[in-house]
């Protein structure tokens, strides 16, 4: 969506002003189709919601497919259409000037007058035109661009060139044109006719069947006079059949309907139409800004790594309610998906955000939320779940340790992914350069890892921390002979001199000061820490990009770029593709971090 676009709309935006003055604060025409514009931008927004609630339509998805980047990006502009129409529209009502003094409010001819001449004119009309587009010779020069969005969206329904879009504007007016032409024209007829022109499209264009078969079988008719969103689904799959607009009669008469649409119609409706995940990732909210970054909000943001919008904060007390009503009612749900190999990964969140996570009243009810969702996927078949940054806090559950303890007979494994987020940051350091790092959350699970292993490597490493007790601990897990190149310190001011910092606690401005110039700060830490020093680096949290052949991502997970994920998801993934049949829960296994690093690489996963 490029907001530069709307510009175009400006003179009617000036026109729809200049009427109100002039008229006493009467909307007039231009005001009306200003009006029409916004309504029909969030009846296809409101749409792509619905289409992209997961938790609620995955079970009568047509095409099960998930949306990929590709498509999203071809389809940036969809919105091109409406500005399009608003623009002909407009030079239209400049050009006859009819007075909107004597034009009703609503008058009951107009829209039979309307639904007559939709149904012997537009319908008709569009059937013609829409089957000539699949000519071959038109089909490969402009209609094969609509159908190479391979999974259908109500953003689909718009996506073409701008003579379709033309075309498709004379369909929808034909009819408001020929009841204004006879006198049974009224502004509620403009309203009810192209609202309810763009949600039929949309409908159709969900890929959520949302027709009961019963209403066809109890009343057998109605299959030529509606269509439905697998009717359409088949015509963008075989491009052969299935042109009508709205109405299946079309292409009875035309002998153009498919044969199968109805007995697919009905095996969608069912909503049987779902399969188990092989692999769960369960993630949380972070915030109330950033939950407005999930596929079913706005694929502009959800397709792009999320960066704070000042947009945002007018949606920002919706968002709030919504965070109080999931805190009460819900619980974990479907967010997204994609495939990998063959298998279904499906990523679930837990309806709580980070901040609740610190509230001890509220850490009961998260862990029944995470044991609840562990259930349902052992249950279901899942072979994975991997658990996601807070959700495996060593202070809520041990890391995960709490839910494999209480319930020794799950099959599904339970992962929390460290190991390889472990990986990605020690594969980070130049370990042929760097003799000394400094180590914040050095008694964290990760922490202990990360000391461990570098100790190993004959590296020293500076460990802050104020329990001695801890810190001796770690330490005797090391072997002997590496045990001095674990340091106890306990002040910032310890790592004035060393320039590589591996950040697990956050990290206000006054302790980065202490930071020597040149210094890396690399972080497994959430939130990240602020970049306060221009004479430093910092890193990424720990990342890795997804193999090349995955298929139907198209969300970005929070602040990782496309096809990016956060390690410990990556952690599951290759736990998965693996097919490893333990528990990868509590403390961090030193031994197997090689293991897995090697395991991600062999399976086309690569650092971020």
């Amino acid at each position: 969506m490029n907001l530069a676009q709307y510009l175009l709309c400006a003179p009617l935006v000036a026109k729809a002003i200049s009427d109100w003055n002039s008229h006493g604060g009467g909307v007039g025409w231009s005001g009306h189709l200003l009006i029409l514009f916004i309504l029909r931008g969030i009846i296809f927004q409101l749409s792509h919601t619905f289409s992209n609630m997961l938790y609620y339509t995955r079970r009568r998805r047509v095409i099960p497919h998930g949306l990929d980047f590709h498509q999203i990006d071809q389809e940036w502009d969809w919105d091109n259409f409406l500005i399009l129409q608003a623009l002909v529209a407009s030079l239209v009502v400049w050009q006859v000037e009819p007075a909107l003094d004597g034009v009703p409010v609503v008058q009951i001819k107009g829209w039979l007058m309307s639904l007559l001449l939709h149904v012997v004119v537009s319908e008709p009309l569009f059937y013609l035109l829409h089957r000539s587009y699949h000519r071959e010779y038109i089909f490969s020069h402009y209609h094969s661009i609509h159908h190479s969005s391979l999974v259908p969206q109500p953003m689909t329904a718009a996506f073409g060139t701008p003579l379709e879009n033309l075309a498709m504007t004379a369909v929808m007016a034909l009819p408001l044109l020929g009841s204004f032409a006879v006198g049974y024209g009224s502004v509620g007829l403009v309203y009810a006719y192209v609202l309810a022109f763009d949600l039929l499209r949309c409908l159709g264009y969900s890929n959520v069947e949302v027709f009961p078969a019963r209403i066809f079988h109890s009343l057998p008719f109605l299959r030529y006079l509606i269509y439905t969103p697998t009717y359409l689904s088949i015509h963008h799959k075989e491009k052969d059949c299935n042109f009508c607009l709205f109405m299946p009669l079309f292409d009875l008469l035309g002998k153009t309907m498919n044969k199968k649409s109805w007995d697919l119609q009905e095996e969608i409706s069912s909503g049987k139409n779902d399969r188990v995940p092989d692999f769960v990732f369960l993630a949380h909210v972070v915030d109330v800004i950033s939950s407005m970054h999930v596929p079913f909000v706005l694929r502009s943001l959800s397709s792009k790594p999320f960066v704070a919008n000042p947009l945002l904060l007018i949606c920002w007390p919706l968002a709030f309610v919504f965070m109080l009503l999931m805190w009460v009612f819900s619980k974990s749900f479907t967010l997204s998906f994609y495939y990998l190999r063959g298998r279904l990964h499906q990523t679930w969140v837990v309806p709580r955000y980070g901040f609740q996570y610190f509230l001890p009243f509220a850490r009961e009810g998260i862990n029944k939320q995470i044991e609840m969702a562990i259930l349902r996927a052992d249950k279901l078949g899942v072979k994975v779940l991997s658990l996601a940054a807070l959700n495996k806090n060593e202070s809520l559950n041990g890391g995960g340790t709490l839910f494999v303890s209480k319930h020794p007979d799950l099959k599904v494994r339970v992962v929390h992914g460290n190991t390889l987020t472990a990986a990605v940051i020690l594969n980070e350091i130049p370990r042929d350069i760097v003799k000394e790092v400094f180590l914040t959350g050095a008694t964290s699970k990760l922490g202990r890892a990360i000391a461990l292993y570098l100790c190993r490597k004959n590296i020293r490493v500076l460990m802050l921390t104020l329990s001695t007790e801890r810190f001796l601990k770690i330490q005797k897990e090391a072997p002997a002979e590496y045990q001095q190149n674990l340091v106890q310190v306990t002040k910032y001011q310890a790592a004035k001199n060393c320039k590589t910092w591996l950040v697990g606690k956050w990290l206000s401005p006054r302790e980065q000061r202490w930071a020597p110039t040149g210094t890396h700060f690399h972080q497994f830490v959430v939130p990240p820490v602020i970049r306060f020093r221009r004479d430093c680096t910092y890193g990424n949290l720990a990342a890795m990009k997804l193999p090349k052949d995955v298929q139907g991502l198209g969300s970005c997970e929070y602040t990782m770029e496309r096809g990016v994920v956060h390690a410990c998801h990556a952690g599951g993934v290759v736990h998965c593709l693996e097919g490893w049949t333990h528990h990868e829960v509590g403390a961090i296994d030193v031994e197997r971090i090689d293991v897995v690093w090697r395991a991600a690489l062999k399976h086309g996963l690569t650092p971020a």
